[in-house]
């Protein structure tokens, strides 16, 4: 929930500058407050593809505040985040609901960016690859085989979000291998669905994660909000990757 007219201007015309000397088949996304999606979608580019921080359980109805995924469709948004941390933590967003938005998404041909990561307290437990798989499996259980192809995977550790700490590239690397199993379990053509990684990523770190085999780009959080950071960030995606 951060954002205003001003930093819309600024920060989506630096980074779509940034972006155009990438490679064509890096896709950046920026996924902003609903309220500016419209003036985003105006300012960027073929390269830079718009998306939505929520959307609702239903198509249409009674739901004062909520937004709809054909709502998002219509006002130009490809992806959608789903399940993000923060709405599971603060809003009590459970694995069936997440199921639900990622059902309305398929339905209108959106992207899915399906969040899933665990607790400190769950990963000191040893618990962290039994949380993150159940959330994939409960939370993707639905889709059809037609529809994979627009499932994006993120996987945010809650420890390393605003912390300032980040998982090494080697536990991430350990965790998005375990998420493509559970993928490949589900019946879903793993190997091409891409996983992200959402953990406090940075300018100085970014390299090293987007280096590892089974991830395929970033969620970027706070360093989104800095136009240099965040094309820093993007310039240091292998070919064909997405942030």
């Amino acid at each position: 929930m951060n954002g205003s007219t001003d930093l819309v201007e600024k920060l989506v015309g630096y980074v779509r500058s940034g972006v155009s000397s990438l490679d064509n088949g890096v896709e950046a996304v920026i996924i902003p407050p609903a309220l500016y999606i419209r003036d985003v979608k105006s300012l960027a580019s073929d390269q830079l593809s718009v998306g939505v921080q929520n959307v609702a359980c239903w198509e249409s109805g009674a739901y004062t505040g909520e937004v709809s995924a054909g709502m998002a469709k219509d006002c130009g948004c490809r992806y959608a985040l789903v399940g993000h941390s923060e709405r599971r933590q603060l809003f009590a967003e459970t694995d069936a609901a997440v199921a639900e938005k990622v059902a309305q998404l398929l339905s209108q041909g959106l992207v899915a960016i399906v969040c899933v990561g665990e607790t400190l307290a769950e990963r000191e437990a040893g618990q962290a690859e039994e949380i993150v798989s159940a959330q994939v499996r409960k939370g993707l259980a639905s889709v059809s085989a037609g529809d994979w192809q627009n499932v994006v995977v993120a996987y945010e550790p809650v420890w390393a979000i605003g912390t300032g700490k980040t998982a090494t590239a080697d536990d991430a690397q350990a965790m998005h291998q375990s998420i493509r199993g559970v993928l490949r379990n589900l019946g879903a053509p793993a190997d091409t669905i891409s996983l992200l990684y959402g953990g406090s990523v940075k300018a100085d770190n970014a390299a090293a994660l987007f280096a590892q085999p089974d991830i395929d780009g970033g969620l970027i959080g706070g360093a989104s909000l800095i136009g240099k950071d965040f094309v820093s960030i993007c310039q240091a995606m292998p070919a064909g990757s997405e942030s």
